[in-house]
């Protein structure tokens, strides 16, 4: 009986082990490819000035979408710390919901939605924190920059739970709002877009 538990308890060891080498080879694969592709752009930009250019204009003078090129490496590579696949379903958020209201009214360049008091915001599309602060005539401010491009401003909401350049997940909660009411803002490329379009 002894023998067996100890047979039993050293497989798992093992086990323990080819997993942990596992995800040691799948991090460092994970490094080495980005240092791939930071040296092969770097080289390009350093031959070509145009596309050095290019590049410079699209990242530094556009809105440029991190938040597209995030959910694409997580798409193509998974997580950069492979051991985020190690936490377990108990510990997995279960807020998932899609927002409601009572009344919505043009507000500004958005919408001011009516909601119930201390109303739990969630967050419509997956993206970026690109801002948190105070907007004028929005208060306390979060902007979320989408993988589709569109930044989202979510205004009149207590959101102590995320930080600046988090990459946050559809559907999960973002914060709370500060009294019976929220705006949203959605604007692409410094224009601002209707809000029908998008709750």
């Amino acid at each position: 009986m002894n023998e067996s538990k100890f047979l039993k308890k050293r497989h798992n060891n093992e086990d323990s082990n080819k997993r942990f080498k596992k995800y040691l080879l799948s991090f460092f694969s994970k490094i080495l490819i980005s240092a791939i592709i930071f040296l092969v752009v770097l080289i390009i930009t350093k031959r070509d000035d145009s596309l050095k250019s290019k590049i410079n204009e699209k990242v530094f003078k556009t809105n440029f979408s991190f938040a597209t090129v995030n959910k694409w490496y997580k798409d193509t590579f998974g997580e950069i710390l492979p051991f985020d696949n190690l936490v377990s379903e108990k510990d997995v958020s279960v807020f998932n919901e899609k927002i409601t209201y009572k009344a919505n009214s043009l507000y500004k360049d958005g919408v001011k939605l009516t909601v119930t008091d201390k109303y739990l915001v969630p967050i419509l599309q997956s993206g970026i924190v690109v801002f948190m602060g105070e907007k004028e005539n929005y208060g306390q401010t979060i902007i979320i920059q989408q993988v589709d491009g569109i930044d989202v401003w979510y205004s009149n909401i207590d959101a102590s739970n995320i930080d600046l350049y988090d990459y946050v997940e559809k559907g999960t909660l973002l914060g709370e709002a500060k009294g019976d009411y929220i705006y949203l803002v959605f604007q692409k490329d410094g224009k601002f877009l209707d809000y029908k379009e998008y709750i």
